[in-house]
């Protein structure tokens, strides 16, 4: 048995065909002796030039070395014998038997993976990826297009979750000594907050423009109810009640999976008449009208295919917005009629922050009516002498009839 040791080192000087360099050499705990490369030594007099290294400042860079060995945070102390591939591999492996995420979730890691980081890191031992690196290979990545287009701040933090989430795991199952993605810091994401939204009248002429019963119907429960489209396709017809205007969602559809919706919890939506009259229509069909049949099937009464609904919906809107974009719709009229927090119950937010993106489209009119009494002095404008209308045509107020204290 190899009994672990106190690291120790020193460093010394050599001259290179340049400039003298400091080394440094140190024993690790598992008997393992390391040399390493400092830096440049500083030879004139004064101070030290920026990247330069006095005996002082070389041996103060040991004693940060040792230290790290010492707390086991040393990276490359240990040896693992795997490399990022293998950490990749087995993360995903983890999230998907062990976590249970859904098969979505894993599509879209997968994706990250192959497209971004892969080509990277791929090959490389756990133990030599450190934070520099992690760091200087995101601010390259900044730089790079993907289909003709800049990355997003939000595309980079996701990457940055997938890294943290495979160094978290390896640091379990191969006793890595940290996480190097830990002091990672993620981009700002500043949304702008601006959505683009189908008004009700163009909701209602994309419904009429669709001669397909069924499609007009998910159409309109698209933009009415706000369901996500795996939702509607997980959507059966025990889950629409008529007589308590409700839609409930239990499921959701998508990559060949029926999992919860995506917040986890089952909810309900109020069914407004238009939409409930185009799902009456829809559920005296002939077939696929029972209680355990899908509401939007395709011919033979199974899962209908994402790609499908999007042709449809392509070939039926008046305006290029995506799919996605009626779902918005709903949030953008209902936050008119409804508090935020029942709009997020209806939508399905975990945090109400994301609900909070409609909050602009709310009419402002009593606001403002409220916010000019705030600010009112004393008897209305149109009784100081002066008439509303009289603003901006030419017509001078006359200051004699103003308030107190601008005569």
């Amino acid at each position: 048995m190899q009994l672990s040791r106190v690291p120790t080192g020193s460093v010394y000087r050599r001259d290179g065909a340049r400039r003298p360099v400091w080394y440094a050499r140190y024993r690790l705990p598992d008997g393992r002796e390391v040399r390493r490369r400092i830096g440049p030594a500083w030879i004139g007099r004064g101070r030290p030039a920026a990247g330069f290294y006095t005996r002082q400042s070389a041996e103060a860079w040991l004693a940060d070395v040792l230290g790290e060995a010492r707390r086991g945070t040393l990276p490359g102390m240990v040896r693992t014998g795997a490399t990022f591939a293998d950490a990749a591999a087995e993360y995903l492996r983890y999230i998907e038997h062990d976590r249970g995420r859904k098969r979505s979730t894993l599509f879209d890691y997968e994706s990250i993976l192959k497209t971004h980081v892969l080509p990277a890191f791929g090959q490389r031992r756990l133990e030599d990826i450190t934070t520099a690196a992690i760091e200087g290979w995101l601010a390259d990545v900044s730089l790079r297009r993907w289909r003709d287009r800049p990355l997003t701040e939000r595309t980079r933090n996701k990457i940055i979750v997938v890294l943290h989430g495979i160094f978290r795991r390896a640091c379990k199952v191969w006793s890595l000594p940290l996480n190097p993605v830990a002091q990672v810091e993620r981009f700002p994401e500043r949304p702008s907050g601006d959505i683009d939204v189908f008004s009700a009248e163009e909701i209602h002429a994309l419904v009429r423009a669709t001669p397909d019963a069924q499609d007009a119907a998910m159409f309109a429960a698209a933009a009415f109810t706000g369901l996500r489209m795996g939702e509607l396709r997980a959507l059966r017809w025990r889950d629409v009640d008529f007589v308590r205007c409700v839609v409930r969602v239990r499921g959701s559809y998508a990559m060949g999976e029926l999992t919860t919706p995506k917040s986890g919890k089952v909810r309900s939506v109020p069914l407004i008449d238009v939409a409930a009259r185009l799902l009456a229509v829809l559920a005296q069909r002939p077939r696929f009208a029972g209680d355990d049949d899908l509401v939007f099937g395709d011919e033979f009464g199974g899962w209908i295919s994402d790609d499908r609904i999007r042709r449809r919906y392509a070939a039926a809107q008046l305006r290029s917005l995506r799919f996605h974009d009626l779902r918005h719709t709903f949030g953008s009229l209902a936050i008119t009629r409804a508090d935020i927090v029942e709009v997020q119950a209806w939508m399905g937010h975990a945090d109400i922050k994301t609900t909070m993106r409609y909050l602009h489209y709310r009419d402002r009119g009593e606001a403002a009516r409220r916010l000019g009494e705030a600010f009112s002095v004393g008897e209305p404008a149109s009784r100081r002498g002066w008439a509303l209308e009289d603003l901006g045509n030419g017509t001078e107020p006359s200051v004699q009839a103003g308030p107190a204290g601008l005569r």
